[in-house]
């Protein structure tokens, strides 16, 4: 491995990884990515993408094709059953996946990790090095020296980037090399994951779910073509265990299947957050940030929005449009989400106890037990809308009118649109099959029913597009005739101001405010005010 030089090194390459490279090279912004491993992983792991992390897709084009290697909306519902072969004693749909939600575009899918990451290694041209592995850093000025091992070949060779993001597991070898502690309960112990094929047909076909929880582990449908994937607490006497037979007893007696055993992976349930997001130039996201259990969904999807926070703010700083304060955002509008996840995955993780607790109460009670028992979350699987699409953030790139901090996320309640700076920017259908939210892009993007009047005088200080309102979605954004909203490019509104710009200069001041750049030195920028495009730095 021959020495080099990039803007950014991705360490890791599952989702959050392979995301953050996409998002980068949409802003133009030269990355590598390295992976301890030879392949991607060709195991399932994460199985749900929830509705906000299909807008990220949706805004780089990936949607559809995400969609396309999914199962179909049927299948995204929970169901309990004593064991897999017996019935339903209780089921629950998965909120943006089941079906549409009224506060999105798009819709969540159920799918596997390994269906998932070809989709996102193929979304960039970025270089991508597997079977390399990290094993130093050095901190500099301007920049980050990273040692690498090449474990095919056993060459070693250096690389330096302006800044590095790990995005390399719960175990991060980043997180470790920079001393960085973290906080929860940590361990909650050993899972096996038992990739299996065999033909269940006749007990799940005409009752489609992404997870079935049994009183011996769960089993999630793997592809739509076929694939069964089982996984629950790693047994005491792991490599004796015969693990066809473990799953053929999960099965439920007389069944009479004997499962083809593909692959098993041992593997360690955490619920942790690093203490810190950013040390210098180095910055962490996803398990490597914040590895929250695995019931639920949330922790791949937390990564997905960690990558969409940080990617355009990297491509400020590194474009000059930006001043190097505005990485400090990253962690403090990121930070608290991580905490909540975690407390809301672990909440979630009680509330499926309570549901097999349940159960084996009623059938401790004697001979004749119900049929059904009542989810303590209704309908909604562990009512997480708040959480997902209700992120509030504040921090220096949001413009808030009071000092008052945001109401946070509230676990088990239902997400309630708002145009208060901080927010994710509400969908609003702007027109047939156009969205508010497919406005956004690789820019700030500013929505009034009075462009004129907002058209800056001179060029902005950063990639921008003005969007025209139609009056008629005015009230919808809480909007006077020449009000208007200012978005970032991560979809959460930066701005907001109801009756019109103060003075000819407010948008321009409110992003160089924002951006940080009014404290960065030394770099004029002539950007764009609609084509959207990035400008060049003089």
């Amino acid at each position: 491995m021959r020495d080099a030089e990039v803007a950014v090194l991705i360490v890791g390459g599952g989702p959050v990884g392979l995301t953050v490279r996409a998002l980068l090279e949409r802003w133009g912004v030269s990355a590598l990515l390295v992976e301890r491993h030879t392949e991607l992983s060709p195991f399932p792991r994460s199985r749900l993408v929830n509705v906000r992390s299909m807008e990220i897709f949706r805004g780089l084009g990936l949607a559809g094709r995400i969609t396309a290697r999914a199962f179909a909306p049927r299948y995204g519902r929970v169901r309990f059953r004593d064991t897999l072969s017996g019935a339903d004693f209780a089921s629950a749909a998965m909120a943006g996946v089941h079906a549409p939600v009224p506060e999105s575009p798009a819709l969540g899918v159920c799918t596997s990790q390994d269906r998932l990451e070809p989709v996102l290694l193929d979304a960039a041209d970025a270089p991508v090095r597997f079977g390399v592995e990290l094993i130093g850093l050095t901190e500099e000025f301007g920049g980050v020296t990273a040692r690498l091992t090449d474990h095919r070949t056993g060459a070693e060779g250096r690389i330096r980037a302006r800044y590095v993001l790990a995005a390399d597991g719960a175990h991060s070898t980043v997180r470790d090399l920079l001393d960085i502690g973290t906080a929860g309960p940590g361990a909650l112990g050993g899972v096996t994951t038992v990739v299996f094929d065999a033909d269940l047909d006749r007990w799940c076909a005409d009752r489609p779910a992404g997870v079935y929880f049994t009183a011996r582990g769960s089993f999630t449908p793997l592809y739509p073509e076929g694939g069964w994937a089982w996984f629950g607490p790693t047994p005491e006497n792991a490599d004796g265990t015969d693990w066809g037979g473990l799953v053929a007893a999960a099965l439920g007696p007389g069944t009479a299947v004997r499962p083809e055993v593909l692959r098993v992976q041992h593997w360690v349930m955490e619920a942790r957050v690093a203490e810190r997001l950013r040390h210098g130039r180095i910055l962490l996201a996803g398990d490597a940030a914040h590895a929250v259990p695995v019931i639920g969904g949330l922790g791949m999807n937390a990564g997905v929005a960690d990558a969409h926070n940080l990617a355009w703010k990297l491509a400020g700083v590194l474009q000059g449009w930006a001043g190097p304060g505005l990485l400090d955002t990253y962690e403090a509008e990121r930070h608290p989400v991580a905490r909540e996840t975690l407390r809301q995955a672990v909440a979630n993780a009680r509330l499926l106890r309570e549901v097999q607790d349940r159960r084996r109460a009623q059938l401790r009670a004697g001979d004749v037990v119900p049929d059904q028992v009542q989810p303590p979350w209704a309908d909604r699987y562990f009512a997480q809308l708040g959480l997902v699409l209700g992120v509030a953030y504040r921090s220096a790139a949001v413009l808030t009118a009071t000092d008052a901090p945001p109401e946070p996320p509230e676990p088990g309640t239902d997400y309630t649109p708002t145009v208060r700076p901080g927010h994710r920017m509400p969908h609003l259908w702007l027109t047939g099959d156009r969205s508010a939210l497919d406005t956004l892009g690789a820019w700030f993007t500013l929505l009034t029913p009075d462009p004129t009047r907002w058209a800056p005088p001179t060029a902005v200080p950063v990639p921008l597009h003005i969007e025209p309102l139609a009056r008629e979605h005015t009230e919808s954004y809480a909007l006077g005739p020449h009000g208007a909203l200012l978005v970032r490019p991560d979809g959460h509104i930066a701005a907001h101001w109801p009756d019109g710009p103060r003075t000819p200069g407010t948008l321009t001041e409110a992003l160089t405010a924002l951006t940080g750049a009014r404290d960065h030195a030394g770099r004029r920028w002539s950007g764009t005010s609609r084509s959207g495009g990035s400008a060049d730095a003089t």
